[in-house]
């Protein structure tokens, strides 16, 4: 009994950089954290587990932080007329800066169907523009279940990464989140 304490404490990371060196997803959000997106990517960091995960906002987040992770989940919610959210505007440009030509990334994005059935998730669409290696994007998901004229998140009648809708269709959130999770445990191969 004695030696198996002691032998499972010395493999136990003893400082929280170690620790953070064994986290392979980082999860990317633009918003408050207060806000829906903010709490869709918490959702995702618990489906994970938090031992896998990191959450940022890209309103402090680094080209470092990008680069440090095995896989990158990448979240926005549409502003306006399907603009991405504002934190996005600065850090886009360091998305497409960064060294991610090796990683598999994922994408989400938050939007209005009803109120907005002509630019739904297209906060997500133009992230997915923007990315220099769109061959790495997995977590594609199925545009069956919205009602929504147009989309630039749209790609050959899927959308290019989970879209959620907390104002018209919130009860559907924790559902999609859950599937979305195990789907891209399956494409990062973390099962």
């Amino acid at each position: 009994m004695f030696r198996f304490i002691f032998a499972a404490s010395f493999l136990l990371p003893d400082n929280d950089e170690e620790i953070h060196n064994m986290v392979k997803i980082g999860i990317f959000y633009g918003g408050s954290q207060k806000g829906s997106t903010y709490k869709a990517a918490e959702s995702m960091v618990n489906h994970f587990g938090k031992d896998k995960t990191a959450l940022h906002n890209v309103n402090e987040a680094t080209r470092e932080d990008l680069e440090k992770y095995d896989y990158l989940i990448l979240g926005t919610s549409a502003w306006g007329i399907g603009e991405m959210h504002q934190d996005w505007e600065r850090f886009i440009d360091v998305l497409v800066e960064a060294s991610i030509d090796q990683k598999k990334i994922a994408l989400f994005g938050l939007g209005d169907q009803i109120e907005y059935p002509e630019s739904f998730v297209d906060g997500m669409g133009t992230v997915f523009c923007r990315l220099p290696f769109k061959e790495n994007v997995v977590g594609f998901w199925p545009t069956k279940g919205y009602s929504f004229y147009f989309s630039t998140a749209e790609k050959d009648g899927n959308f290019v990464g989970l879209a959620l809708d907390e104002d018209s269709q919130p009860e559907l959130t924790g559902e999609r989140i859950a599937k979305w999770v195990a789907q891209l445990k399956a494409e990062f191969k973390l099962n």
